[in-house]
């Protein structure tokens, strides 16, 4: 199997200032990984650069089969397409439904039959749970129901991976164990999915492989034993 994101030997930047070097990171298809680090430590700034936000100077990447480096702007679109990105404040449209926020979506990323959108965005809704809540508007939702439609519209293209920017961030602990468990049962399907976090919790009670970023590495933690310091 080829690498659903491939880093070797890469710098991460931020802005115009180094904040990783040296990266080196496969996450397979199927893989469950965490990113975790003290805040300012590069955790966002990889997922940047896998969405290709950030600009990669220095080593080799890839995602879903697009080179990292050196990117064309047309290509990014379709890059984008193929993954599904979850923020900690969700990013919905406030003025507009959950289905217009994910009907939104879909018209933006090209698709155009209205039969085969409300199709896709039913199953998206049923596999997060949120079926009967199609109509309603974002603020008349909880905060965990808001991160499951957000969820939802990162399936909308059936993407080959879900990046998760600590997505229960702004969760009470039950509504986030809610959350993580969604994830884990979308990623038994076989999606990969790549979750910043600084919340050691979190990675103790829904195992996966580890990244550490520290000292502007960073690395696996091969020995779950290991204490990482967050």
């Amino acid at each position: 199997m080829e690498p659903v994101i491939h880093f070797k030997d890469a710098d991460i930047l931020n802005g115009e200032s180094t904040v990783i070097y040296g990266l080196d990171m496969d996450i397979m298809p199927g893989d469950f990984v965490y990113i975790v680090g003290k805040v300012g430590s590069g955790k966002t700034s990889i997922i940047r650069t896998v969405t290709a936000e950030n600009k990669l100077l220095k080593g080799e990447a890839s995602a879903c089969g697009y080179n990292l480096r050196g990117i064309k702007s047309r290509d990014i679109p379709y890059l984008r397409r193929s993954l599904g990105v979850i923020f900690q404040d969700f990013q919905l449209l406030t003025d507009r439904s959950v289905e217009d926020n994910l009907e939104f979506v879909l018209k933006a990323t090209g698709w155009k039959d209205k039969g085969l959108m409300d199709a896709r965005i039913s199953e998206v809704l049923e596999a997060v749970g949120m079926t009967t809540k199609a109509h309603k508007m974002p603020h008349q939702l909880s905060g965990g129901e808001q991160q499951r439609i957000a969820i939802a519209r990162a399936l909308l293209n059936k993407p080959k991976a879900i990046l998760a920017d600590e997505p229960t961030g702004n969760l009470d602990s039950e509504t986030a164990d809610g959350i993580l468990q969604l994830l884990m049962d979308l990623n038994a399907a076989g999606t990969a999915i790549v979750m910043v976090t600084h919340n050691r919790a979190i990675f103790d009670k829904y195992p996966g492989r580890v990244f550490t970023c520290e000292n502007e590495r960073c690395t696996e933690v091969v020995d779950k034993g290991i204490d990482v310091t967050l």
